[in-house]
């Protein structure tokens, strides 16, 4: 047997082994770095309304088509002063009295649009969604070409969480607000679309969208940002250029430029060129933490391009820059284990889990380390760390992995079968299968060990785990299953002795002696010992 943001109202593993391919890793990487910049910058913030002081005029209109045309009424002047009032009330944070006096107003003069407006932003500021949105839905029947109906009906959705709805209100104050909103509150509404856009992934649409935040504001170099971003997302990062270069011609110490414009060149197939541009970059920043973001890029960059040697020292001179940053220990213990350097791996993934220790997936890859180096009981202490750590499925999967082999190490068979269990039932793996079919094994339980194998053998089919399939098959005394596998590993591997051995059993089971013979002798004379005792 081998053992293997919200809006404002309108009131005016870390795993030790590679990736799957170099390129993936770096198309990973790049995508969730400009989402998650994107995200984190394109979110407005939500803060209690206030009235305006000198609100919009409001004067008869025709309803939007499909609705029935209502005749406004002008404020009377005891009604104008009652206006007054209750804004006053509202500005004062005198909610009860403001919502009586509008109320009142609302019931003298029901068909003034301004009753509506001033009442549901009190009911909002007293968490009365419910009443607020009636309210806004009146004012907006009212008045059906003001933009603040729709923008705030969509406010109340987005913090219902109907994004659909709040993505629909705010497409239509956005087409309302032209020529009678002021820049500051087309500014407002757009963010609040661009928010909903960014939720839906629509870049293309939010690229409209930040056009216009970027032409209301010209010098706003962050929204000019997220404009090149949005682009890029959208797969048009060569229409991005011209604007980034500007960004940075403006303000060239800007990290976060500077890794979109590697980020395209890289999606363009350009990385020679993105990584000029990251070391032309950590020339022009002032410290050490940006310097050592745009070093972590270009050793991502580099072990895209399997040059995982200046990986490491692009990685290591990152965590020179900034002490500080356990992601760069943490991304120079994945390179140094991609290069087999187990000890330095273990050395940086250590100083990652001292910098982060809550950091569920920094200590299962520290697990994960140590038992590659056969620290076994060291691993199952960090892995059992690991998992009290609420990680998420994947590392709690890989931790419960870690676990189980550990415990196999130790010949703790029964927790080892449990914790890989476990780890199966959370990710599907051929490694975790092939140790759970092992540990079976060594309880002596066959039938589950070559059902376990099977698992791994279908993930993955490894010359290992067929080898182990048809050992634990011969051990359930399933002789031709384990006889096919076992002529397949011969046949492409013939200098296999453990292969030709375990043909030989099958062989000598099934009362063949003289082709059993035949395998036991080319097994020992490809060194078996095991093979060289069965022809005595």
């Amino acid at each position: 047997m081998t053992h293997p943001k919200r809006t404002t109202l309108l009131g005016l593993f870390l795993a030790v082994s590679a990736p799957a391919s170099a390129q993936s890793l770096v198309e990973v990487v790049t995508t969730t770095s400009i989402q998650n910049t994107l995200q984190q910058t394109a979110s407005p913030s939500l803060t209690l309304p206030q009235v305006p002081t000198s609100p919009a005029p409001t004067t008869p209109s025709t309803a939007a088509p499909g609705k029935p045309a209502v005749a406004v009424t002008p404020l009377t002047e005891p009604q104008r002063a009652l206006l007054a009032q209750a804004q006053s009330a509202f500005q004062a944070g005198q909610y009860p009295l403001a919502r009586s006096r509008f109320e009142a107003l609302v019931a003298q003069n029901y068909t003034h649009p301004d009753a509506h407006f001033g009442l549901a932003l009190t009911l909002l500021a007293q968490n009365d969604e419910k009443g607020a949105a009636f309210e806004f839905t009146q004012f907006q029947a009212l008045a059906p070409d003001r933009y603040e109906g729709p923008y705030n009906l969509g406010v109340i959705a987005t913090r219902q969480g109907r994004f659909e709805d709040a993505l629909r209100l705010y497409t239509e104050a956005q087409a309302l607000m032209k020529d009678q909103a002021p820049p500051a509150a087309q500014r407002q509404i757009l963010e609040a679309l661009a928010t909903e856009q960014t939720r839906r992934r629509d870049y293309a649409a939010l690229s409209t969208t930040l056009e216009g935040i970027t032409a209301l504001e010209p010098g706003d170099l962050s929204a000019q940002y997220r404009l090149a971003q949005a682009r890029t997302l959208s797969g048009q990062g060569t229409a991005a250029l011209p604007g980034i270069y500007a960004l940075l011609q403006r303000d060239p110490t800007r990290a976060d430029a500077a890794l979109l414009l590697a980020d395209i060149y890289v999606t363009q197939g350009l990385p020679d060129r993105a990584l000029r541009e990251l070391d032309a970059a950590a020339g022009r920043v002032t410290n050490g933490g940006d310097r050592a973001q745009l070093l972590l890029r270009k050793a991502d960059i580099l072990a895209g391009q399997g040059e995982t040697r200046a990986a490491v020292l692009a990685a290591q001179d990152a965590t020179r820059e900034d002490s500080r940053n356990a992601s760069a220990f943490a991304r120079l213990g994945e390179l140094r284990a991609l290069r087999n350097d187990r000890p330095g791996a273990l050395t940086a993934y250590l100083n990652a889990v001292k910098l982060v220790p809550q950091s569920a997936a920094y200590r299962t890859a520290l697990a994960a380390v140590r038992l590659s180096l056969g620290q076994s009981a060291q691993a199952a202490q960090d892995a059992a760390q690991a998992l009290k750590l609420s990680p998420d499925n994947a590392t709690l999967a890989r931790a419960l992995y870690v676990q189980g082999v550990s415990a196999y190490q130790l010949r703790q068979y029964a927790q080892a079968r449990a914790a890989l269990q476990s780890s199966l039932r959370r990710a599907p793996s051929a490694e975790a299968a092939l140790w759970l079919g092992l540990s079976a094994y060594a309880q002596k339980d066959y039938a589950s060990a070559a059902s376990a194998l099977a698992e791994s053998v279908k993930l993955n089919p490894t010359p290992t785990a067929r080898q182990n399939l048809a050992s634990a098959l011969l051990a359930s005394a399933r002789y031709p299953e384990a006889e096919a596998i076992l002529r397949g590993l011969v046949t492409e591997a013939p200098r296999n002795a453990e292969a030709w051995y375990l043909l030989g059993l099958t062989h000598r089971a099934q009362q063949r002696s003289a082709e059993a013979r035949t395998a036991f002798k080319t097994a020992a004379n490809l060194g078996s010992a095991k093979a060289r005792e069965a022809l005595k």
